[in-house]
């Protein structure tokens, strides 16, 4: 007696996939809201900020709409928040001083990372027992998921994406 076809299996998997794809959002989210929360941000303002200390140096605010997708008056008020709360700080571009950048505080992007540190550290403990070819793989399907991701808020932002889709 057969298991079932091939494409049996696969479109189990898949559909495997699709659940467990949906649990692992939703379980990031509830752990960004969580941590935002610990640290009195929002849970956008918090990945802002991951953001921010993933650039190569202050980012003007148009920079942060595009790296959020946030309107840039939405990011205004979002650097606004971040600025209050002591986590980033506004400074004149020494190349051209009308443009203001935003900088990630450093000992308060270091409390951050301290926290993931203390809440998330174990998290590479769960790719101990992969070789080094899974884990390559893990890191492209993480970078691929990245991307369309992004592709996919752009199309939801710009209305592209109807009903039928």
């Amino acid at each position: 007696m057969g298991t079932g076809s091939p494409t049996d299996a696969r479109s189990r998997l898949l559909a495997e996939l699709g659940v467990v794809a949906r649990r692992y959002m939703a379980s990031y989210a509830l752990f960004n809201q969580a941590l935002a929360d610990r640290l009195g941000l929002h849970p956008t303002d918090l990945q802002c900020l991951n953001l921010l200390t993933l650039e190569r140096g202050p980012v003007t605010t148009g920079r942060i709409a595009e790296l959020t997708g946030l309107t840039t008056g939405s990011a205004t008020r979002l650097v606004d928040r971040l600025e209050r709360a002591g986590y980033v700080v506004r400074e004149r571009d020494a190349a051209d001083r009308r443009l203001v950048l935003v900088a990630p505080v450093p000992e308060r992007a270091a409390e951050v990372g301290r926290m993931w540190e203390r809440v998330g550290g174990g998290w590479f403990a769960l790719f101990d027992d992969l070789d080094d070819g899974e884990l390559e793989l893990f890191v492209e399907h993480m970078r691929r998921t990245t991307e369309y991701g992004a592709e996919q808020a752009a199309r939801l932002r710009a209305g592209e994406m109807r009903e039928a889709e």
